[in-house]
Order: C-alpha cells, then sequence, then structure tokens
C-alpha cells in the first residue's frame, strides 16, 4: 500500500505501516484540511514507531491498533487518537488540545510540557507523568512512577492507583488527586483541602475519561506549599 490520496471518495483512510512509512502517514494528515471527509483512520502494524500522528491539527479520528514507540500524539491539536496497545516515552508530549486514549501502558514522562486536551492511560504510566505540566488533563486508571508532576505548573493529573516517590516536586499550581498511596512528596508538595470545587472538576474529568463506579470523594488533592516561588535561605535545603 502506498500513501493514503487524499483524493479518495471514502471517509476511512487505512494506513499499514507494513506497507508505508511512517512519514507518509504523518504528511497526510498534515495535509488534511479543514472540512475534508477523511475523518477517520485506521493505522494499522504501528510496530513500536516512534512519533506517529505527531503535530495533527484537524479533528479528526485516529486509530492506532497496536503499540507504538516515542512521542506517539506529541504536539497534538484537536485529534483525537486511540492506541490499541501501550506506548512508549512522552506520549502526548507538548500537546495542545484534542485527546490520547492508551488502553495499555505508558512509559516515562507521558504529556510532559502539555499544555491542553485530555491524555487518558488505562493502564499503568511510568516515572515523571505530567512533568511539567501546563494545562493538560491526565487521566491514569493505574499507578504512576516516581517524580510524576515534577514542576507542574497548572493542568489536573488524576491517578486511580498509587503514586511513586517525590510526587510534585517543586510543583507550581497543577492539581494533583491520587486514589490510592502516595510513596512519598516532592519538595514543595502537600496534601490540600478537597472543596466541593475539586468534587465537581474531578467528577468531570472521571466522567470524561470513562470512570465509572469511582467516587471524587476517594482521592485526595495534593499541590504546592508555594514556599519556592521566591528564593528563600530558610529553605535553601527543599531546593
Amino acid at each position: 500500500m502506498h500513501a493514503p490520496n487524499l483524493a479518495e471518495a471514502s471517509y476511512t483512510q487505512v494506513v499499514d505501516l507494513s506497507k508505508t512509512s511512517v512519514r507518509e502517514l504523518n504528511q497526510a494528515l498534515h495535509d488534511l484540511h479543514p472540512g475534508s471527509n477523511h475523518t477517520a483512520w485506521d493505522v494499522l502494524n504501528p510496530g513500536g514507531n516512534h512519533a506517529l500522528a505527531a503535530g495533527v491539527e484537524q479533528p479528526v479520528g485516529i486509530d492506532v491498533r497496536g503499540s507504538v514507540g516515542y512521542y506517539c500524539g506529541g504536539m497534538n491539536q484537536n485529534a483525537a487518537i486511540t492506541i490499541h496497545g501501550s506506548a512508549g516515552p512522552g506520549v502526548g508530549e507538548n500537546m495542545m488540545s484534542g485527546s490520547i486514549v492508551v488502553k495499555g501502558d505508558a512509559s516515562q514522562y507521558a504529556g510532559a510540557t502539555g499544555r491542553g486536551g485530555l491524555l487518558v492511560i488505562e493502564g499503568n504510566a511510568s516515572s515523571r507523568c505530567g512533568i511539567s505540566m501546563k494545562g493538560i488533563d491526565i487521566v491514569v486508571f493505574g499507578n504512576i512512577g516516581h517524580m510524576s508532576a515534577f514542576m507542574a505548573q497548572s493542568g489536573n493529573l488524576v491517578v486511580l492507583g498509587d503514586a511513586g516517590d517525590a510526587l510534585g516536586d517543586s510543583i507550581y499550581e497543577a492539581r494533583l488527586f491520587v486514589r490510592g498511596a502516595v510513596k512519598s512528596l516532592g519538595a514543595d508538595c502537600i496534601a490540600k483541602e478537597m472543596r466541593p470545587e475539586h468534587l465537581t472538576l474531578l467528577q468531570d474529568l472521571l466522567d470524561r475519561s470513562g470512570v465509572r463506579g469511582v467516587k471524587p470523594e476517594e482521592f485526595k488533592r495534593y499541590g504546592s506549599a508555594r514556599q519556592l516561588y521566591n528564593f528563600n535561605i530558610d529553605n535553601a535545603d527543599a531546593y
């Protein structure tokens, strides 16, 4: 199979990456124009390839039928990407909007520097999940690894399982919701009151992520103690 022909009058494009290159796939996705009929894409045999569906700007649905390598869906805008497998490092890195659903596990720094959109990981996420997040919403059905939400600036990280060491180290104003145990909190990250507006926000995130039978009251909230915004010699040991 050759690269998909956007002049074809069909609504679903099927791309087999055992016969088509990732470059050709990504170029076809980048060439989409507003109002295109090609709103649904099936990507077969991804084979752990890197940077699949990176930088997609149009509101299309992309189903990747297998596991992927680095940076799948990076810089996503508007697309709804579903990975029917696991994802390597940096899935959804710097995504702006749209959604990414990982049906399996995700490797380290999932959603790193993400500015918007929704990233759902139905398995576990490794270390540094949500590092330096800047507005993205991340929902993890399983556990997350150490140093997650390091320097997280804004957005929401929801974890239905447990969190590893140094959660929220040097956090700014992101909100962290963990249902399970937290091995340890990082510098300047503390447990915070769960107010009614947080319960409402969390319920919306659970609903949008397809979580059923879990109540927002089962979670604890964590965030910044706001002690590291400006250097203070009394806090030197925390840096």
